[in-house]
């Protein structure tokens, strides 16, 4: 059938099973959002108030469901505004498609009004981008991107497609997608000698990331886990991907983890790392990194074997075929001294919380409250600061891709775009995000989208007045200069919420946090909670850079 490009772009989304896109339109994408006016019934576009914001949704999108999630935006500032999002969802390998328009094939290169090379500009961080200058080519590269997209080590791809490439018109042929399939791409021998060397080991641990999520692998690492009796420790990346409830879950591991996961990283004898990558947040120093141990690492990308921290043995390929075949080659075990050991050192972590004021509310308190108020199907998505990491301490997370945050990148501003994806990915369920009175800056004119698509999200701004993890950090290396992190602003986040037709409440201490979280999560609207808290909290404990738990800060004065 002959079909313009713009419709032909609509099919191929169709048969990707796309029916969710969040942009924002433009002159150069005029012709994509008219085709989308005429497939309206099949395609869902959620608006958002800026570029940023979708990109950031469509990334909560993916993460929450396993899907591919699509952000459509205009040339010139419109692609620019995606770069952050592109990049978050590359660091922490999320699926994603972006669509940019550009202008017109005989004005590239010619400086022309709102011309970028948003293919230059974004190759450090897609897996793959294309330019499509012939609408023959349209259909093809569209597949591409979402093969490419959801296979392998996932991660985002952008199509820049020139504006008469979206008018013009050519035979449309449809396709089925193909399924992605998946090998080992290590040998029989590579298994037994990783067997062999967990077989013999008496001082186990599994450290796991991300990638267990992304593959859909949780149920492989919970049966390698229980049939080695080994204590699992978690990346942030990873939360999720093991019941927090289980016996065999210590925590999560690095600079903010607990004293038990630093004493177990070091003192164990085998480490079986599955789809983590020894960033520096957990490697703080690499020689050091599990000093005492045989280092075995599961992934589906050759380039991160060996790339931070020295490993012995590599089964390369899909977790879920990788952790299924280890564990048909292990032999069943059981480390009960092990185990009491590292349970031991869970109740020596050395920290002691602050008491609680008059003039504000707990952290810790507060999560805790939102924890027993929400159910194992509910979302909770973050910001990046402070809040991030007790949220990561505290919440109790028993269930994969119900939690959002960005990892690798740290993206302030990336919590409620990604729960704006959230919530749409998830009708019927609550969605908390968790933010900062820093980051929530940086992104609140999403507050805009909520309202407009009524999305029942809890925002809880965890205000301190002032930019906490940084603080944190010239309390400790810099002598207490703060040097603008006490920015002293004056938002009242409740006043602000309701200017965009959102429902505000306040939190000042503990003992309002009970019934005003009831009322919040007793509703089906969108809340934000303004919520004090006191500017000196620390994220405790903290192993500071480049060292390893006997360095490990547990007090400030």
């Amino acid at each position: 059938m002959q079909l313009n490009g713009s419709e032909i772009i609509a099919e191929c989304l169709l048969e990707q099973g796309v029916d969710t896109v969040f942009g924002y339109p433009g002159g150069a994408v005029l012709n994509i959002y008219d085709a989308l006016y005429k497939y309206s019934d099949r395609i869902t576009h959620i608006l958002s108030a800026h570029e940023q914001g979708a990109a950031h949704a469509a990334d909560g999108y993916a993460r929450t469901t396993g899907k591919c999630g699509v952000v459509i935006a205009t040339s010139g500032p419109g692609a620019t505004n995606l770069v952050t999002g592109i990049a978050t969802a590359y660091m922490d390998s999320i699926p994603m498609v972006a669509i940019t328009g550009n202008v017109s094939n005989d004005l590239l290169a010619r400086d022309s009004f709102q011309e970028v090379d948003i293919c230059g500009i974004t190759m450090p961080v897609t897996k793959h981008n294309f330019i499509v200058k012939d609408v023959k080519d349209l259909a093809n590269v569209i597949r591409k991107a979402f093969r490419i997209a959801m296979s392998g080590r996932k991660g985002p791809v952008l199509i820049d497609i020139p504006k008469d490439v979206t008018g013009a018109v050519c035979e449309y042929i449809p396709e089925t997608p193909k399924a992605i399939c998946s090998e080992l791409l290590s040998a029989q021998e590579d298994f037994e000698a990783a067997a062999k060397a967990i077989n013999e080991a008496k001082r186990p641990m599994i450290y796991m990331g991300g990638g267990v999520v992304s593959a859909d692998a949780e149920s492989q690492l919970l049966a390698l886990a229980e049939k080695i009796d080994c204590p699992v420790a978690t990346s942030i990346m990873g939360l999720g991907g093991f019941p927090s409830s289980h016996r065999l879950f210590i925590g999560t591991i690095g600079m903010h983890g607990g004293y038990e996961t630093g004493k177990a990283t070091d003192n164990c004898d085998v480490i079986i790392t599955a789809g983590a990558r020894f960033s520096d947040r957990v490697a703080g120093d690499r020689e050091k990194f599990g000093k005492e141990a045989t280092i075995i690492q599961l992934d589906i990308d050759k380039a991160e074997i060996n790339k931070n921290v020295k490993i012995n043995y590599s089964l390369l390929g899909d977790l879920k075929d990788t952790l299924s075949k280890l564990t048909e080659t292990v032999s069943p075990a059981k480390h009960d001294e092990w185990t009491t050991q590292v349970a031991e050192w869970a109740k020596h972590s050395g920290v002691t919380e602050t008491p609680s004021s008059e003039n504000y509310a707990h952290p810790y308190h507060i999560i805790e409250a939102v924890n027993k108020l929400t159910n194992d199907d509910d979302i909770i998505v973050t910001d990046v600061g402070q809040h991030q990491m007790w949220v990561s301490q505290k919440y109790r997370f028993e269930k994969p891709r119900k939690w959002c945050t960005s990892g690798g990148l740290g993206t302030m501003g990336y919590g409620l775009g990604a729960a704006v994806g959230s919530a749409v990915a998830n009708p019927g369920k609550r969605v908390v995000l968790f933010t900062g009175d820093g980051s929530f800056h940086m992104n609140l004119n999403e507050l805009a989208t909520v309202r407009s698509y009524d999305l029942p999200i809890v925002v809880v701004v965890l205000n301190n007045t002032v930019l906490g993890m940084v603080r944190q950090w010239q309390k400790l290396f810099y002598g207490r200069r703060f040097s603008q992190t006490d920015p002293h602003r004056k938002t009242d986040f409740a006043a602000l919420a309701e200017a965009f037709g959102v429902k505000g409440m306040r939190i000042n201490n503990d003992s309002d946090a009970e019934e005003v979280l009831k009322e919040a999560f007793a509703s089906t609207e969108p809340v934000v909670i303004d919520c004090r808290i006191s500017p000196d909290e620390n994220v405790l404990p903290m192993i500071p850079p480049g060292k390893t738990v006997d360095d490990m800060i547990t007090e400030m004065e």
